[in-house]
């Protein structure tokens, strides 16, 4: 007998890619607006380069995040990364999962169980 459950497979696949670590702080800090990588480091914090670069490349594989050049004379090119459309929709998976947290988690920090 197997134990797949056909139903939740979208369910799971979501939960991966949100579960990765910094993936949520990202989408987060660019749910306030598009930022340059140094000020999306800045607002995610204690990320180090490389693990927000791969995060962000794989943010926007999955079309979550856009990512545009500018170039400006005298300067070096910039990255600018914003939500598309389907990663502004997170928005209200966020306020779900913050909602129920706080109905049935409470507001304080919850110990892990050991």
């Amino acid at each position: 007998m197997s134990t797949a459950h056909p139903g939740f497979c979208p369910v799971y696949r979501a939960i991966g890619v949100l579960q990765e670590k910094w993936v949520l702080h990202i989408v987060r800090a660019l749910l306030g607006g598009e930022k340059g990588f140094n000020e999306l480091a800045r607002a995610v914090g204690g990320c180090n380069s490389a693990t927000l670069t791969q995060r962000l490349e794989h943010l926007e594989h999955l079309q979550l995040i856009a990512k545009r050049t500018e170039d400006s004379p005298g300067k070096l090119a910039r990255s600018v990364y914003t939500l598309t459309p389907a990663g502004r929709e997170l928005q209200s998976v966020i306020d779900a999962i913050d909602g129920w947290a706080r109905l049935h988690l409470g507001a304080a920090d919850v110990a892990t169980p050991a």
